[in-house]
């Protein structure tokens, strides 16, 4: 139903449904309108500018609507939905990995949400405009400065402060700075995107900053300007320097949970292969019982692989390679001889390299996933290929937010006749 009644302070809609973004979504003369933080069933009022509109007044909240936990949410752009209530909230979320099955035209089971938030977050972006640091305003560029953020792990206490004084530090720049600071094990790992090549002023007073916040590591478009401690992170029984700025799962819990289905997925595979493997998320896990041929097409996320391996004991050897996986997929000729592939790849997805593994003889496949809709067009590859899809687990590590990882474990039908016919080609 879209009812819409005019007043003195804007448009009368009734929201339908909660959108893919978070927004809820209403029909206007004909036409479909997006409101950020209306709900499902709310009759709400509105000020319509094209096909987005502003919330300015909720007439009839829904029942699923609870206090959002952050005075800065409805002006930050960080969260798109912190006042559904949690079931309602789960199921949502959940219901948008459905929905991109189904449009799909694929029919799999699929999990309830799994909750990996854990701690917190484990890295954070900030924005720096000037002096001024805090997170984007929704829909638009301005910063929001913010004292806290509630979703961050309590090691990011001080990251706001040391991003402020960073961003004090390069003002006469007068750039717009990135500020990624990473919790390891050793301090915080901070990296600076958008100030260009440092003069040698500006470069003292950077490390002058990081002494004052005891930063393990600071670099500036992944060179390192200081670094006081190398940063750990562990990942399964070791523990590895990540590249600066480079990839991490969110939190340590959504990692070791989307970790523990893959393994679980891969069962008792004897030889596999991580591909978009980063720096060894599951290569690490894997490698404490099995032979892992890793890939990715980050040198320098393959490179902290290749150490962590090298001096790490109790593990199985891996062999990290550093290759483009969108641009060169592994061919299904190079995939023989692996009792199983692994692969999570970016937003994006991998619908090259699904197209070489849909070639394959692989028996066992699991993907990762951090896109729903990409997942289920690499999944319809791999299934009109004869691989049987198995449950689709969704896990939310990125609280409050659109965003879910999924992993879903694929089984060749016919393995034996595949790699018959590969080896005669």
């Amino acid at each position: 139903m879209g009812e819409e009644a005019y007043g003195m302070n804007g448009v009368t809609l009734e929201i339908e449904r909660l959108g893919q973004r978070g927004e809820g979504v209403a029909r206007h003369q004909g036409e479909t309108v997006f409101v950020p933080y209306a709900l499902a069933g709310e009759k709400v009022v509105v000020e319509i500018e094209g096909d987005r509109a502003k919330l300015v007044e909720i007439l009839a909240p829904s029942t699923d609507r609870i206090a959002p936990l952050c005075p800065h949410y409805g002006v930050c752009g960080g969260c798109a939905v912190q006042s559904l209530a949690p079931p309602a909230y789960a199921e949502w979320k959940r219901g948008l990995v459905v929905s991109a099955l189904r449009y799909a035209g694929l029919d799999a089971e699929v999990s309830p949400l799994v909750d990996a938030h854990g701690a917190g977050r484990r890295r954070v972006t900030f924005h720096a405009r000037g002096a001024r640091v805090g997170f984007m305003q929704a829909r638009a560029h301005d910063i929001v400065e913010i004292d806290a953020c509630p979703l961050l792990e309590a090691r990011l206490a001080s990251a706001l402060p040391a991003a402020r004084a960073l961003a004090q530090a390069l003002e006469a720049k007068g750039k717009p700075l990135d500020i990624a600071v990473t919790a390891t094990r050793d301090g915080l790992d901070v990296d600076l995107r958008g100030a260009g090549a440092l003069e040698e002023k500006e470069t003292l007073a950077l490390i002058d900053v990081a002494a004052r916040f005891d930063l393990a590591r600071l670099s500036n478009h992944g060179r390192i300007v200081t670094l006081r401690r190398k940063p750990h992170v562990e990942i399964g029984t070791v523990a590895v320097t990540p590249p600066a700025g480079g990839f991490l799962q969110a939190t340590a819990q959504g990692e070791a949970e989307i970790a523990k289905h893959v393994l679980s997925g891969l069962g008792e595979a004897k030889r596999v292969a991580d591909l978009f493997c980063g720096v060894g998320a599951f290569a690490l896990r894997l490698a404490a019982k099995t032979r892992v041929f890793a890939c990715d097409a980050d040198a320098d996320a393959v490179a902290a692989l290749q150490e962590c391996a090298r001096s790490a004991t109790g593990l199985k050897p891996i062999e990290a390679k550093t290759r483009d996986l969108i641009r060169t997929p592994l061919r299904a000729e190079e995939l023989v001889g692996f009792d199983a592939v692994v692969f999570d790849p970016p937003r994006a997805g991998a619908a090259a390299q699904c197209e070489e593994l849909a070639r394959s003889a692989t028996p066992i496949l699991v993907a990762v996933s951090c896109n729903a809709q990409s997942f289920a067009r690499d999944a319809s590859i791999l299934s009109a290929a004869g691989y049987a899809m198995g449950e689709v687990v969704v896990i939310d590590q990125f609280r409050h937010s659109a965003h879910a990882e999924t992993v879903a474990c694929f089984h060749m039908r016919n393995p034996t006749r595949r790699k018959r016919s590969l080896l005669s080609r």
